[in-house]
């Protein structure tokens, strides 16, 4: 393993956990403060830093203030690089990146390229692999990441972001920052499909998980040497506005597990009975791919009931990938279930180079459990059926479900009908 960094060790963050005992969270004013008592012992003394944020995609995690106060407090001093941890996702145009973080120059962004950015710097050896996913995978798994995080001019790395339920992982961020959000194809194609294998409904909300382990074991055998920092939030956004519960700085796993401990209190939801029928809105500017947007498919399926419904509301999808070589696979494949995509693979030799893909047309399928409903603007009736989901005009959809007038919950319908409504499918995990 690699020695610390000196200037790591000297200059590190100040670590702790901030916890708000106020159901509304921290404000901004706080979540501020926080941050700049933090900075203190680096301020004026370091000469280069890279942020590695998670971008648009993230919006209600609030890291695009913590992110431009970190700007704001140590530049221009420091020469601060922003990465955003877009793993396959579209880079964020200028609007985005101004929505989010505010008062950071667009010319600080550097754009991460997961299929040609990347420097290996190992594997998590296939023995492991295997011990891990009970059989099911054997093959070693790449350790992969951004050659700019590996520059060795920086004096620190500030990894930020929202700890809060995920399909693939259990419970997002940390480590998964990086080798997924700045990591590379091996890594992000393995690492989905043993999420999928493992099953999504075992993973979901969970720490101690098989891909977590992966990330784990890259950590602590290929980057111990990094001048690198954590700064975890857990936040919700019940009415639409950020509530910041809590904020964890520091390298150490105890931060992350106590982050993980929060988010299960403040993003599970835990229902008395399965929903009959659940409404999902997904924001227009957030969601514009089904890539994105089947968090509505991946958080409400441990809360659905057998031959029930999700309608989701989906104003901005104009897509299915995000990338264009996986948008074409979601149109050729399909959601259409577990075992008809295991097959594929085995079959068909584009799908099995890009098993995250396959991970995804997995997780975004209910297996035939429940109906699964898209009501779109700007994707035709024959795309949204073309790839195994029902079909319904958004403009049709939002004079039946009026979401204006629905509260997250359980509503009434004028027609009588009840359903379960939820404003926000990334910020929580439904289940029974």
């Amino acid at each position: 393993m690699a020695t610390p960094s000196p200037v790591y060790t000297m200059r590190k963050l100040i670590e702790g956990t901030y916890i708000s005992s106020n159901p509304d969270g921290f404000g901004d004013e706080t979540v501020s403060r926080i941050i700049k008592e933090a900075l203190e012992p680096i301020k004026g003394k370091i000469k280069k830093l890279l942020l590695i944020p998670p971008d648009f995609t993230r919006l209600h995690s609030n890291s695009g203030l913590i992110t431009s106060v970190i700007y704001r407090e140590l530049s221009p001093e420091t020469k601060v690089d922003v990465l955003p941890a877009l793993g396959t996702h579209v880079p964020m145009s200028e609007e985005e990146w101004n929505i989010m973080y505010k008062g950071v120059p667009y010319s600080a962004m550097l754009v991460h390229d997961w299929r040609h950015d990347i420097v290996r710097l190992g594997e998590v050896p296939g023995e492991y692999v295997s011990e891990l996913s009970g059989g099911i995978m054997d093959s070693p798994i790449p350790v992969e990441l951004n050659e700019r995080i590996l520059d060795k001019s920086y004096d620190l790395i500030i990894s930020v972001g929202q700890v809060v339920p995920h399909e693939v992982v259990g419970m997002a961020n940390q480590s998964k920052n990086l080798f997924v959000g700045c990591g590379g194809a091996g890594m992000i194609n393995s690492s989905h499909m043993l999420g999928a294998f493992c099953g999504i409904e075992d993973i979901m909300g969970k720490d101690k998980t098989a891909v977590r382990a992966v990330f784990d074991y890259a950590q602590d055998n290929f980057i111990t040497g990094l001048p690198l920092q954590y700064i975890l939030t857990v936040t919700d956004a019940p009415l639409g506005d950020i509530r910041t519960h809590g904020l964890f700085i520091g390298r150490d796993r105890y931060f992350f597990e106590e982050a993980v401990k929060l988010a299960q209190e403040k993003n599970v939801i835990k229902l008395d009975s399965p929903i009959e029928t659940a409404v999902v809105l997904l924001d227009e500017q957030e969601f514009q791919s089904t890539w994105l947007g089947n968090k509505a498919v991946y958080r409400t399926r441990k809360a659905i009931a057998d031959g029930g419904k999700l309608i989701v509301l989906a104003p901005g999808i104009k897509r299915f990938g995000e990338d264009k070589a996986v948008d074409e696979l979601i149109r050729k494949y399909g959601y259409k279930g577990r075992q008809y995509v295991i097959n594929m693979i085995n079959e068909k030799e584009d799908l099995r180079a890009n098993l995250s893909a396959a991970a995804h047309l997995i997780h975004g399928s209910s297996d035939g459990r429940f109906s699964i409903t898209y009501c779109t603007r700007h994707v035709s009736r024959a795309e949204i059926e073309q790839v195994g989901y029902d079909y319904m005009p958004l403009d049709e959809a939002l004079k039946k479900y009026a979401f204006d007038s629905l509260k997250p919950g359980y509503n009434t319908l004028p027609s009588g009908e009840k359903i379960y409504y939820i404003n926000n499918p990334a910020l929580g995990l439904w289940m029974v």
